[in-house]
């Protein structure tokens, strides 16, 4: 059977394309190595599952390594009572070395695993499974590492709470008392703050009973270089002649290396677009950011849900207020731990391309009320002529519709709420066809560039709030200079001025061979 690009559950290297994963497992291995035990907490299909995985087979021959998953092995009822937790963790966990084939080395400590609860039945407890544990350590001839994926299934039980503290006093004693050599607890969430979840008084927040965890400062976001073998792969397959370096950073342009981002551009340009250059990618994103997915339900969910990572989000998009990171700002942890924010030196920026893209359409259509919901969609023919774009007319038409429904709002409205409008207007118009993103690095409370990639022609736009001649004049340098850096002869200015004396329209203007067209509402 032919290898695929996988975006759902794990990855498998006989079945998937992937990106070799061998430098990062001997990081891991490192750790594994020195008995450190590790919380590996990284936002909605970021691999982790592939990883602990890869890494299960990577440690085998040292270890013997008991690989657990408590979403598919245990339903919220197995948390209702320690009795239930357990029995239920026993039972799984018995499965895991007859699953390794070791079972009848450690036939004594599994036989009266099985005599123990058959015995004291509903009295069987978490003290009484760790002393099993604890046999079973002991008479191992290889170090035994636990690893439990989806380990947050359980965040809001105190009875795994319970598990994690008993996990940690053996971890304390080791020296005295044989235990696990190393334990690996994957999940979305940082278990380290489970404690908040279940007992949110002050008095707790922060008492945590898993504070022995290792630093992991594994990278798993995928670079240009990962990319490059996951392409090489398939270009060893099937010889499509795409040049491999260029557009493994085309893809990590767009998605700074997130995993299911990456391979769902892949998977695209494979399966549906059939084109390995620049044109495909900028195909293959416009298809994932306009299509329904888990990641991007979850990061909607999240903000629905938390007002203050949402009002956080808002600002860093659409009012370009910079956050600076701090480790002890819980808005801040909640937001990486999530995935929409990294860390950009001293502040935190939007993850990456896709996210700020698909947020920033979500954020201006739920932001802007139901009435002023105009639908563009009847003027799109206009600005289409034999293929191309023509944004020009763009301009001329938006100032126009603008200056008719909003020309005597108040400079508080301009500046919160001209941009989105016009990103509103301009949707319709390239939909199905073009995309837009807005560039992080010019986005602040004055000025916003946007991209636009229309049929692989490209269009700069700085959108901006009129502050004078002399500020507008170094706007239009700006944007000259920038339109160097994309090898554009045109460029396009939208100014947002509340003066009520201000010429309305659009003009032309040349700065040196570059030419400006200016809208100003």
């Amino acid at each position: 059977m032919p290898k695929k690009f996988n975006i759902t559950g794990n990855c498998i290297p006989d079945r998937h394309y992937m990106v070799d994963l061998t430098s990062r497992l001997e990081q891991i291995k490192a750790q594994v190595d020195d008995g450190q035990y590790l919380v590996i907490n990284r936002g909605r299909q970021y691999g982790k599952t592939t990883m602990l995985r890869a890494l299960a087979k990577f440690l085998a021959d040292e270890y013997y390594v008991l690989s657990l998953d408590f979403q598919m092995q245990m339903s919220s009822q197995k948390f209702e009572s320690e009795n239930i937790f357990s029995v239920t963790l026993a039972k799984i966990i018995i499965r895991a070395f007859r699953q390794l084939g070791i079972d009848r080395q450690f036939e004594k400590e599994i036989n009266d695993i099985g005599s123990d609860i058959a015995y004291m039945k509903e009295n069987y407890g978490l003290v009484d499974l760790f002393i099993s544990l604890n046999d079973i350590c002991a008479a191992s001839d290889k170090p035994i590492v636990l690893m439990i994926d989806e380990v947050d299934q359980a965040s809001n039980n105190q009875v795994f709470l319970d598990f994690l503290a008993q996990l940690r006093g053996y971890y304390i004693n080791r020296d005295v008392s044989p235990t696990f050599h190393s334990v690996i607890l994957a999940g979305v969430h940082d278990i380290r703050n489970l404690k908040q979840k279940i007992r949110p008084d002050e008095a707790h927040k922060h008492n945590s009973p898993w504070n022995i965890a290792s630093s992991f400062d594994v990278d798993m976001d995928f670079s240009p270089a990962d990319i490059s073998t996951m392409l090489s792969e398939y270009e060893n397959d099937h010889h499509t002649g795409m040049d491999i370096d260029r557009l493994a950073q085309l893809i990590y342009d767009n998605t700074s290396g997130y995993p299911v981002l990456v391979s769902t551009i892949c998977k695209h340009i494979d399966e549906q677009i059939h084109e390995w250059d620049e044109h495909g990618v900028t195909e293959a994103v416009k298809l994932l950011i306009n299509s329904s997915s888990p990641l991007f339900d979850s990061l909607i969910n999240k903000l629905e849900d938390n007002k203050q990572l949402r009002n956080m989000v808002y600002d860093i998009l659409i009012n370009g207020r910079t956050f600076i990171y701090g480790p002890d700002s819980e808005v801040t942890r909640e937001a990486e731990m999530y995935g929409f924010v990294t860390r950009c030196d001293t502040h935190v920026a939007i993850a990456n391309r896709i996210f700020e893209t698909r947020l920033y359409n979500w954020f201006i259509y739920d932001t802007v009320a139901d009435n002023d919901k105009k639908d563009w969609s009847a003027d799109k023919n206009r600005f289409i002529t034999n293929g191309r774009l023509n944004m020009k007319l763009v301009l001329e038409k938006f100032v126009t519709h603008f200056d008719d429904l909003y020309g005597d709002s108040s400079e508080k409205f301009l500046e919160e709420d001209g941009r989105r409008f016009f990103l509103l207007y301009l949707r319709p118009i390239i939909n199905g066809t073009g995309n837009y993103y807005v560039e992080a690095r010019t986005r602040n409370d004055r000025r916003t560039d946007v991209i636009v990639d229309y049929k692989g022609e490209q269009f700069v736009i700085e959108m901006k709030i009129w502050r004078g001649d002399e500020y507008n004049a170094r706007g239009e340098q700006q944007l000259t200079e920038y339109l160097d850096y994309y090898h554009i002869d045109t460029g396009y200015l939208l100014s947002f001025c509340f003066n009520k004396s201000k010429n309305v329209g659009v003009s032309e203007l040349k700065i040196g061979k570059k030419t400006i067209i200016e809208a100003l509402v």
